[in-house]
């Protein structure tokens, strides 16, 4: 496949940049094993990009807790408080952010996360790493952003964010779920992928590049800066 040159790059969070998907399975799991209930990777599948109401929604439906939506999230934000604070930067990811803001690419965090949720798991350890992005856009917390991936609106609101408002061709995502490359894709935009290794090669195929860790990345397919 032929990739066309980008000006502009933006970056999911949660399993991309920082290693937090099992932590949201350990908390999730939690909650559910109160009511013996099991929280399965295939369903975890189909809420990662979600923004944090639809996913508590989806959780309570699908297991039918004795619970609201509000009370799942009330719950999982108490151990979202003891887990996240902790969480480590993924492979690669230090690296090419500071790469391409050497080379003044200009890069936005595009996460369905809250803010608060953003800042328990940056503040203690990843603050200086994530003050490299220009500007960052939280899905849970915009209300520009009315629909969660894989609706396109998250990846588009995050566009508009930079001063020379990019053509959607002109963006490169970078994500690690299904939903998430969906969103790019329906936004106009090519989307490298750096699945969970669980994933089956059939869910990935939509993605314009896969990678196995952002390490693999080679900014020159995209017209971008090489290493140095």
């Amino acid at each position: 496949m032929a990739f066309k040159p980008v000006t502009h790059v933006l970056f999911d969070m949660d399993g991309l940049l920082l290693d937090t998907e099992e932590l949201y399975t350990k908390a999730f799991q939690n909650i559910l094993s109160r009511y013996g209930k099991e929280y399965t990777f295939e369903f975890k599948l189909t809420l990662m990009g979600l923004q944090g109401h639809e996913v508590a929604q989806k959780v309570v439906s699908k297991h039918n807790l004795p619970l609201t939506p509000e009370e799942f999230s009330s719950e999982a934000k108490k151990l979202f408080e003891v887990y996240f604070p902790e969480t480590k930067l993924m492979p690669g990811v230090e690296r090419l952010l500071r790469h391409l803001k050497k080379h003044k690419v200009p890069i936005g965090l595009a996460t369905s996360s809250s803010i608060e949720s953003y800042h328990m798991k940056t503040d203690k350890h990843h603050q200086e790493i994530f003050s490299l992005f220009d500007y960052k856009t939280f899905g849970s917390s915009d209300p520009e952003v009315k629909r969660g991936k894989p609706y396109p609106d998250t990846f588009l609101v995050a566009a508009g964010k930079f001063p020379d408002k990019p053509m959607p061709e002109k963006c490169l995502v970078f994500e690690d779920a299904v939903n998430g490359v969906k969103s790019a894709l329906a936004a106009g935009m090519q989307v490298v992928m750096v699945p969970d290794p669980r994933l089956s090669a059939e869910m990935t195929k939509e993605a314009t590049l896969v990678l196995r860790s952002l390490e693999e990345f080679k900014p020159e397919l995209f017209g971008l800066p090489a290493f140095d």
